[in-house]
C-alpha cells in the first residue's frame, strides 16, 4: 500500500532532504494524499466508478505526456479493466497535444494569444462507451481549453449520463490530477538540483 502517493511518484524516500522538506508543511501533505483517496477510493462510486476514475486519469495523466506518472494510473486501470486500457492509449494518442489553446475576440488585448489548436473528439467512442467518450472530451477540454469551457460542454455531460454529482467528481479529478502532476515535477527537479 502506498501512504503518500506524491513521495511515490516523485521518488522521494523517508528522511531525504525532500521527505523533511515535504514534511514542513503537513497540512498540505495530509489534503494532497486525503484528495487523492477521496477520488480513488472513495465510500460510494455509484456516481463515478472506480473503473471510469482510473480510466479518466489514465487519459489526463498521458495527455500531459509524464510517462511514470501515466504508468502508475494505466497500471491502475489494467488491475480493473485490462481491456480498457488499449482503447485508452488509442484515446491518448489521439488527443496528445500541447497547449493551451484556445480563440480571444478579434481586436481584443489578448487576441494575439489566441491559438486554435487541437479539439479532440474520441477516436474510438464505442470502444469507450458513450459516458466515457463525453468524459474525455470534457477532461481535454479542461487540460488544454479551459477558458474555452462553457455551460453547453457541461449539458453534453449530462446527456451522455453524467449526474451533477458525477460532473462536479469529473471536473475534480481533471484538476487533482493536474495539481499532483505539477507538483510531482517540481519535486523531480528538486530531488534532481540536490543530487548534483
Amino acid at each position: 500500500m502506498i501512504n503518500d502517493v506524491i513521495d511515490h511518484l516523485a521518488g522521494i524516500t523517508p528522511g531525504s532532504p525532500l521527505d523533511r522538506l515535504r514534511a514542513r508543511r503537513p497540512g498540505a501533505r495530509e489534503h494532497a494524499q486525503r484528495s487523492f483517496d477521496a477520488l480513488f477510493t472513495p465510500d460510494d462510486d455509484s456516481d463515478v466508478t472506480l473503473v471510469e476514475r482510473d480510466a479518466i486519469a489514465a487519459f489526463v495523466a498521458g495527455l500531459h505526456q509524464d510517462a511514470e506518472i501515466a504508468s502508475f494510473y494505466a497500471d491502475r486501470l489494467a488491475e480493473l479493466s485490462p481491456g480498457l486500457l488499449k482503447a485508452v492509449e488509442s484515446e491518448i494518442e489521439a488527443g496528445g497535444t500541447t497547449g493551451p489553446y484556445g480563440v480571444y475576440p478579434d481586436g481584443g488585448p489578448l487576441a494575439k494569444e489566441s491559438d486554435e489548436g487541437l479539439r479532440y473528439r474520441a477516436r474510438n467512442p464505442a470502444d469507450l462507451g458513450v459516458r466515457l467518450a463525453a468524459a474525455f472530451e470534457h477532461a481535454h477540454l479542461l487540460v488544454f481549453r479551459p477558458r474555452e469551457a462553457r455551460e453547453g460542454d457541461l449539458d453534453a455531460l449530462a446527456r451522455a449520463g453524467w449526474s451533477a454529482t458525477a460532473i462536479v467528481t469529473l471536473s475534480q479529478l481533471v484538476a487533482f490530477l493536474t495539481f499532483q502532476i505539477r507538483v510531482v515535477a517540481g519535486l523531480r527537479l528538486l530531488r534532481k538540483g540536490s543530487a548534483s
